[in-house]
């Protein structure tokens, strides 16, 4: 598959923004003493994880992508795409197993079905 087939959602930017600088502020506290040095592991596992984590879409199936690991869903698995009350998009399997879509909302659920080639059912 090409990467013109392919759907990508990723957190905002911000967030990586928003680690760097915390991470800069951070320097002069862990500079000051060698047991303050941990404490930039905190904004740097933040800007690690705004980087990589996040949702892939193509014609073949899912990839969900976190801080460390990511897994990949065939097409084939899932019997639904739903929301949680809290707006976020879930996959259901068909082994009954429902995993959280990283990065993808429930108004991003149109355009994850269009990258399957199915069209979506009408909403009357």
């Amino acid at each position: 598959m090409s990467r013109a087939d392919t759907i990508r959602f990723r957190h905002n930017q911000v967030i990586l923004v928003a680690a760097v600088i915390a991470t800069i502020g951070a320097l002069p506290l862990a500079a000051a003493r060698w047991y303050l040095l941990p404490v930039l592991l905190v904004p740097l596992t933040v800007a690690v994880w705004a980087w990589r984590s996040g949702t892939d879409a193509d014609p073949r199936g899912l990839r969900l992508r976190a801080l460390a690991g990511g897994r990949r869903i065939a097409w084939e698995q899932v019997v639904e795409l739903a929301t949680d009350p809290r707006g976020r998009a879930v996959v259901r399997l068909t082994d009954g197993h429902q995993l959280p879509l990283p990065a993808v909302r429930g108004v991003d659920l149109p355009r994850l079905v269009a990258v399957t080639g199915q069209a979506l059912p009408d909403a009357r």
